[in-house]
């Protein structure tokens, strides 16, 4: 195995500056660069020394002998002058002593590797760093902490057991009992499969947090859009003008809702135009709005009570996103005017974005539509990828409930719970596939 060595604190200039080493030389690189290998676990005094005999800085020095460590190997970490030139000759000297650079997230695959985490705790690692609220932080660090893992392996093991049961059933039968019609059976089917559904539950949460909604702000022109994306973002983020058309191309804006980061996108007027820039911004509305998880389609509450603008491009949309109406300029109808609460089956929520008025029901209403049930304490991290993982194991489980009800399906009960296990196991992902882990891992940041 190789030993690799990164700067662990960002680019730039800081008070402290951290270079990590891991692999088997990282006691050979502390007696070069130190004259000793450190006490394990104790932070040492020292001169970081140069090729030529000087010092290129002189901090604290740390050492982890293996297995007791981040990565499960012998680690090593210089704590200097947060200096980018001091950083970069501390690296480049642990190079010129045999270690290599090390690639984006590969401390923590080898921390992975090496066993000292699994795979959902790695990715709580990065979504810790990259945490955009304190429910996020908040939820990543429960999920680091191994909660996640635990409820996933606790389903594991009910999948287990139950497979053993039907396992051994089909190859020791008794004359008397039809396993397949045994109440018991029916019972721990269905507890297995509640199980399932409290994760999936906990884990739609968990990537609200963590990843967030991307919700797109799409109309005709001057439906209100970039008021309401001014509104919804408390500043004044984009352009307002009389003049339709202002708006040419996608503008985002991150905002949070009750701890939710939301990525709000203002987009183009949607209109029949010769202009080529405008029918540009068209399309990259349309390209935002396939990404989204939920468009916001505004409609001038005073000048298109009845919706023509959504009703003629409701076929155009995406029909895999979620869809609401926005009934925008509430303040200019006549008092006491209400506008319906749903266009063709879609929900609508009438807003004054100059006011404020609806705006509070606005964000309820996305929250909930998202299936957000509020903060408590027991949020966890969760991504996409984990969402999907537990689908196919519901998809797996109720197959395996339905095959129960065929005689005879006992071998179709067994391999729709034994697929449905090795879905499940895709989340902390034992074994995995090198593809797998090199997607997940590219996107750490290099020294983590």
């Amino acid at each position: 195995m190789d030993t690799i060595v990164a700067a662990a604190t960002p680019p730039g200039r800081g008070g402290v500056g951290i270079v990590r080493i891991s692999g088997p030389l990282a006691p050979a690189l502390a007696r070069a660069l130190l004259g000793r290998v450190p006490l394990p676990r104790h932070a040492t005094r020292a001169r970081f020394a140069a090729a030529d005999g000087g010092a290129i800085d002189e901090g604290l020095a740390l050492y982890f002998p293996a297995p007791h460590s981040y990565t499960g190997e012998e680690v090593l970490e210089l704590h200097g002058h947060g200096g980018p030139v001091l950083i970069e000759a501390l690296v480049a000297r642990a190079v010129d002593l045999g270690a290599r650079r090390a690639l984006p997230g590969e401390f923590t695959q080898r921390a992975y590797l090496n066993e000292r985490i699994d795979l959902a705790q790695a990715e709580a690692v990065a979504d810790l760093i990259d945490a955009g609220s304190e429910a996020a932080a908040r939820a990543a660090l429960r999920s680091l902490q191994g909660e996640f893992s635990a409820r996933v392996h606790a389903l594991d093991e009910a999948l287990a057991a139950l497979r053993a049961h039907v396992e051994a059933t089909i190859d020791f039968p008794t004359e008397e009992i039809d396993f397949l019609a045994d109440r018991v059976l029916a019972e721990r089917l269905a507890d297995v499969r509640a199980q399932c559904t409290a994760l999936q539950a906990a884990a739609a949460q968990g990537r609200l947090i963590t990843e967030g909604l991307t919700v797109v702000i799409a109309g005709a022109p001057n439906a209100g859009k970039s008021t309401l994306l001014n509104a919804l973002a408390g500043h004044e983020a984009a352009i307002v003008t009389e003049i339709p058309g202002t708006t040419r191309d996608v503008l985002r804006e991150r905002v949070q809702i009750e701890g939710v980061p939301v990525l709000l996108l203002d987009t183009a007027g949607l209109r029949a135009s010769g202009d080529a820039i405008e029918t540009e911004g068209m399309r990259r509305a349309r390209a935002a709005m396939a990404q989204a998880d939920r468009i916001l389609f505004l409609v001038d509450a005073a000048n298109d009570p009845q919706a023509a603008d959504f009703r003629k491009e409701h076929a155009q949309l995406p029909a895999a996103v979620a869809l609401t109406v926005v009934y925008t300029k509430a303040d200019l109808l006549e008092p006491g005017a209400t506008m319906p609460r749903a266009v063709a089956e879609v929900p609508a929520i009438t807003v004054a974005a100059r006011t404020g008025a609806g705006l509070d029901a606005l964000r309820t209403h996305l929250l909930e539509a998202a299936g957000f049930r509020g903060q408590d304490s027991g949020l966890l991290s969760a991504r996409r990828r984990h969402l999907e993982a537990l689908a196919v194991t519901a998809v797996h489980l109720d197959a395996a409930v339905a095959q129960r009800a065929v005689a005879g399906a006992g071998e179709l009960v067994a391999e729709e719970l034994r697929l449905a296990q090795r879905a499940l196991g895709e989340i902390t992902a034992v074994g995995s596939a090198d593809e797998l882990l090199g997607r997940i891992f590219s996107t750490f940041c290099i020294g983590k």
